[in-house]
């Protein structure tokens, strides 16, 4: 516990780092997942089938493979953009390819959750708000959105658990996050099982945590 404690700050900034990226990437991916709902939803055919090929991709390509190709994809397709209008080497941070990588993968997942919370709506819930005059707008963000989340969280909180522990995968490309400096750390000090049991108790924390919130969550969307 002694070889711990010199770095313990560090290790709570790799910390900090992890939690950013799991915040901001389900911040993207529930933009995504909404998008990607109405899609499906909206009974056009190319939008429709544009949805259900982008969640065939995410299912079928491993969470490493997506973020080294959005990694490395992504500052190719930065150059070249730049070089169109004269700008030098655009670099894109591992910070940043991480969010886009868990948002684009879990956006998929999410799309899938927000369909079926509308889909578990009655068809009657719209045609009453519509007959005392509600337009669309007000429907939606009246009737139809607060019975949808109540649909919605037990998914949504499972897609969180999964996206937190999926953040780990990121520090292949460098990123300074817990696991990251963890193995930084433990290979310099020569105490892998130490430096990786707090990281497991640090993702356990953040997950006990997190299973609490929504548990409140979900019994207020319950009354």
């Amino acid at each position: 516990m002694n070889e711990l404690l010199p770095f313990l700050p560090l290790l709570l900034r790799g910390a900090a780092v992890t939690l950013a990226l799991a915040l901001l990437g389900l911040a993207l991916a529930t933009a995504l997942g909404a998008l990607g709902a109405v899609g499906r939803l909206s009974g056009r055919r190319l939008p429709a089938a544009a949805v259900r090929g982008y969640t065939a991709l995410v299912r079928g390509v491993p969470d490493l493979v997506m973020v080294l190709l959005v990694y490395f994809g992504g500052q190719r397709l930065l150059n070249d953009l730049g070089a169109l209008v004269g700008l030098d080497r655009i670099p894109l941070p591992p910070f940043w390819a991480g969010v886009l990588s868990i948002g684009f993968i879990y956006g998929a997942y999410l799309t899938e959750t927000f369909r079926g919370a509308y889909r578990a709506l009655p068809a009657g819930q719209a045609d009453a708000a519509r007959a005392l005059g509600l337009g669309r707008g007000a429907t939606l963000r009246l009737v139809l959105l607060p019975q949808m989340l109540r649909h919605a969280l037990p998914g949504y909180a499972n897609v969180w658990m999964v996206l937190v522990k999926s953040t780990a995968v990121v520090s292949v490309i460098g990123l300074g996050d817990l696991v990251g400096v963890a193995n930084d750390v433990g290979k310099s000090q020569r105490a892998p099982f130490l430096f990786f049991g707090f990281v497991l108790l640090v993702y356990l924390g953040i997950t006990w945590v997190s299973g609490r919130l929504f548990a409140a969550a979900e019994r207020r969307a319950a009354r």
